[in-house]
């Protein structure tokens, strides 16, 4: 698969659509399939790697490690390793992560009223 470049149509095109579209910004930190999945066990409060393996187990591991360090690059996750053996890594949400609450339970909300729960 060929590199798309930084200067193509579509780069700017997406480019503007997130400076001017706030869903599309949005979409962009939380879409996907797993981010909002993730988001949703984390408002509980903190987990470790373990418990949100075991909270998803549809997840895989590739999958949740690359959810989680993109939504870390997102300021939407907090990590912190700290140093034991063997290492504990704990994963909570950020301020901008919190701000999020409405919108899951939003989403919540509708899934339960259109039938989904």
């Amino acid at each position: 698969m060929t590199a798309i470049k930084e200067s193509s149509t579509r780069n700017f095109n997406k480019g503007v659509a997130l400076t001017s579209c706030p869903v599309t910004f949005v979409m962009e930190k939380i879409g996907g399939y797993w981010k909002p999945i993730i988001i949703y066990h984390l408002m509980s409060g903190p987990k470790r790697y373990s418990e949100l393996k075991r909270a998803i187990p549809q997840i895989t591991e590739k999958m949740l490690i690359q959810h989680l360090k993109q939504l870390q690059a997102d300021d939407i996750v907090n990590r912190v390793a700290q140093a034991v053996v063997p290492p504990v890594v704990t994963y909570s949400l950020t301020k901008p992560g919190e701000d999020l609450f409405t919108v899951l339970d939003s989403m919540v909300d509708w899934a339960v009223k259109n039938g989904s729960v």
